[in-house]
């Protein structure tokens, strides 16, 4: 018996959600060793800023071939091999090209972005950006090919080499170094120099990023693939496009911490993006998921194109969707006083950004469902467009609010952007493709959450326990709204329920 499309695409979501949401939540406990126990404020946004300028190489790199491969693997199947070929030669030879380009150059680049002395730092990130990029292609043939296990495991693997490195030169070396037997200390110094520093968390994601393409390679090199330059020149003209609508993307998330650190005082600047970026980190809980759901929803909704109840499924998973990020944004918000711990101290004083970005990011995974017709219909175009739009809006904001109000201006800023984005996908989408989402019901979730949230900081007077059992029953009154409000999502429920035994009556 066939499996129910949706209870598949949910199923798909968990595991890769095991990988994304469990390995970064690993991952992320590097935050509290960060801003706890070993780099200050100044640091760690040394560390931020780097990896936001690598957020922006990462697409550039990848120039949207990622999501071509998945539309040209499942509309042309008889050329598979010229798709997987194509698009893999394609980004090795570009991330080959930019590696090599970056290692000449890393001394003038690592002052024109600010880690002036710090070129190994820009050399380091070069080849990590460019490994990644190389893997994109056959981490999609993994999903593509429904094998979310593999593509699960492999990540596992790199979660694993990176945080164990980080422990390794950042708490192991220095304590065997105070603390160890001197018989040790040769070795230590051999391979650990206290001057490296914040270099150490680079070195690790190298290791790790190394390790995971040499993984993935036999994923594209057991099959035959092909070269084809009439078909690279059909994918560009899909994957382009979705590349500006991409960097605009990520300007919006990621350009909030470059501005920060230039419009700024200089003396204040890299703290402030520190408080910034760990408090991002917090907020970016939801965009785990989002991730998550995206990698099952890619080939999903290419694999369904072609169904004449698509439209209707897609809403589904639509409602779906933002149901789920709302439990987690209230569940973030309503217990924010045990999540805060997460972060140091000296970091908190930026909790007051974590439901702007928790907003801001369900609204990107909102948008994220919605360009599915521009995909579908092939005018990758309107994405570049919208993305545009929005990513412009956003920096005119931070030009105007960062001076004015600092990282929270940041956060605004980032907030109004997807916002306008979505709106303007959701518009030019009922046009060219319409979808009939539940706008009513999905608006009137997220104003019951809202209403919930600031109910919920009138208890903050509370004693902890008192405080977290209101939590916890505004978290129950929220559920059952949802419950009365929808009369179909007892039905929907039962899509993810185990079917019954045709013998068990």
């Amino acid at each position: 018996m066939s499996v129910h499309p949706i209870k598949r695409l949910a199923k798909q979501t968990a595991i890769y959600g095991l990988s994304s949401v469990v390995g970064r939540l690993l991952n992320y406990l590097l935050v509290p060793l960060y801003t706890h126990l070993i780099f200050d404020t100044h640091e760690y946004g040394t560390i931020t800023l780097m990896y936001s300028y690598v957020a922006f190489l990462l697409v550039l790199l990848t120039y949207g071939m990622e999501t071509a491969f998945f539309r040209f693997f499942q509309n042309d199947e008889k050329n598979r091999p010229g798709v997987l070929g194509t698009s893999f030669f394609s980004l090795v030879l570009s991330s080959f090209t930019f590696i090599v380009l970056a290692v000449l150059l890393s001394g003038n680049l690592s002052d024109a972005l600010g880690f002036v002395g710090n070129a190994h730092f820009v050399g380091i990130m070069a080849v990590i950006v460019g490994f990644d990029a190389m893997a994109s292609i056959p981490f999609a043939k993994l999903r593509a090919e429904n094998r979310p296990l593999k593509f699960a495991g492999i990540r596992f693997i790199n979660i694993g080499i990176n945080i164990g490195l980080n422990l390794f030169f950042l708490l192991l070396c220095p304590w065997l170094i105070t603390h160890g037997p001197d018989l040790l200390l040769p070795l230590v110094n051999l391979i650990y120099d206290p001057d490296i520093g914040v270099g150490y968390v680079f070195i690790a994601n190298l290791a790790a990023s190394t390790i995971t393409l040499f993984m993935l390679l036999p994923v594209v090199l057991k099959d035959r693939m092909v070269f084809s330059a009439s078909l690279l020149k059909k994918m560009l003209a899909f994957s382009l496009p979705l590349m500006v609508a991409g960097l605009a993307g990520v300007a919006n998330e990621s350009l909030g911490k470059i501005l920060l650190s230039k419009l700024l005082p200089a003396q204040e600047a890299l703290s402030q993006v520190g408080i910034y970026g760990a408090n991002f980190k917090i907020a970016i809980l939801i965009t785990i998921f989002v991730q998550a759901f995206r990698y099952a929803a890619d080939p999903f909704y290419f694999s369904n194109a072609t169904n004449p109840k698509a439209p209707e499924l897609y809403a589904r998973v639509m409602k779906f969707f933002v149901v789920f990020c709302l439990f987690l944004f209230l569940g973030i918000t309503l217990f924010i006083d045990i999540v805060q711990h997460f972060v140091g101290p000296a970091y908190r004083q930026g909790l007051g950004v974590v439901p702007i970005l928790l907003i801001a990011n369900i609204l990107l995974g909102v948008y994220f469902n919605l360009s599915i017709w521009y995909k579908l219909s092939g005018k990758t175009k309107f994405g570049a467009y919208i993305s545009v739009f929005g990513v412009t809006i956003t920096i005119i904001l931070n030009f105007i609010l960062i001076p004015a109000i600092g990282y929270y201006g940041a956060a605004w800023a980032t907030l109004t952007g997807y916002l306008l984005m979505t709106l303007a996908s959701y518009f030019l989408g009922q046009k060219k493709m319409p979808i009939p989402y539940d706008v009513k019901r999905i608006l009137l979730y997220f104003a019951a959450a809202f209403g919930i949230y600031f109910i919920s900081t009138l208890t903050n007077q509370f004693e902890p326990l008192w405080q977290h059992l209101s939590s916890a029953i505004l978290l129950g009154v929220f559920a059952l709204f949802v419950y009365v409000c929808d009369p179909g999502i007892k039905e929907s429920l039962k899509t993810f329920l185990p079917a019954k035994n045709k013998f068990s009556e």
